[in-house]
């Protein structure tokens, strides 16, 4: 079980679920889990959350905050062009859940269809974190059209989000597999998507 290094208890309550959720799933994990991995009583999980869903919540918001701050760190290279950050972009999606040992790095792709008709506020964060997604995705293919690096013709949200969408299942696929194969196959169809 992992050591979680924070003073913080909520804090570490968070990174303690994030980590074993992203290895056994949300119903999986249950809260005496989490509280002994971080050594704290229950008392205190009930001090910082109402219920495991609202921990779950503040989980996937946390998660989703670090996601996008990765994200906006590759987009924010000013020595690449901006059909190279796209593809970096993919390609880091690539190595980051290129483990295959169970411990998904991803908790869109593990836990958004186990969570979605569990818990609606969960559901939420998922689908808030992934319009954010989508959103910088979009924003990266119109400044590549400006720049001319990115040449496709259509409408760069609903590429965007299919583009995301095609990650996702090939992501699934890739855990089943366990191999590369479909997210590679992935990178070769956004590139060939975006004219790039």
């Amino acid at each position: 079980m992992p050591e979680i290094e924070t003073t913080d208890t909520r804090e570490a309550i968070i990174a303690c679920s994030r980590d074993l959720m992203a290895r056994k799933g949300y119903t999986a994990v249950g809260l005496s889990q989490i509280l002994t991995a971080v050594h704290a009583p229950k008392g205190s999980f009930y001090y910082h959350f109402a219920s495991k869903d609202a921990l779950g919540e503040a989980m996937l918001k946390s998660y989703f905050a670090d996601y996008l701050a990765d994200f906006d760190a590759i987009l924010s290279r000013k020595d690449r062009t901006w059909a190279q950050r796209i593809e970096d972009y993919f390609e880091s999606w690539i190595e980051s859940q290129s483990s295959f040992d169970c411990q998904g790095k991803c908790l869109a792709v593990k836990l958004g269809a186990e969570v979605a008709d569990l818990s609606e506020s969960m559901r939420i964060a998922l689908r808030d974190g992934i319009a954010a997604i989508t959103e910088r995705i979009e924003r990266a293919i119109r400044a590549g059209v400006a720049e001319g690096s990115v040449s496709f013709g259509g409408d760069p949200r609903l590429v965007a989000a299919s583009l995301y969408d095609l990650w996702l299942g090939a992501s699934v696929t890739a855990k089943l597999s366990r191999t590369t194969e479909s997210m590679d196959g992935a990178l070769v169809l956004s590139k060939s998507i975006l004219g790039i």
